[in-house]
């Protein structure tokens, strides 16, 4: 798993805040649980879409993870919606 030159524990730190900030955007209502996994797997699944588009990451670093994690998590969050009507 690429976390993006970030540590465990950062990961788990900004992918909470970056599922944080998704949940306040997108008014979704989860918890402190789920928004570190939608900002860890988020980051993992946007991180995978831009590779297989060929397209260049947001860069390296806790701000890029947050960046990614929080466009992944809004991403999930959007697709979950759609899955569930």
């Amino acid at each position: 798993m690429h976390l993006n030159g970030v540590g465990w524990i950062a990961a788990i730190i900004v992918g909470g805040l970056a599922g944080w900030l998704a949940e306040m955007v997108m008014k979704s209502n989860t918890g402190i649980f789920m928004n570190i996994i939608m900002g860890i797997v988020g980051a993992i699944v946007l991180n995978a879409i831009l590779q297989a588009l060929n397209i260049q990451s947001f860069g390296v670093g806790w701000v890029a993870y947050l960046i990614t994690g929080f466009i992944g998590a809004c991403l999930l969050i959007f697709v979950g919606r759609l899955v569930r009507r």
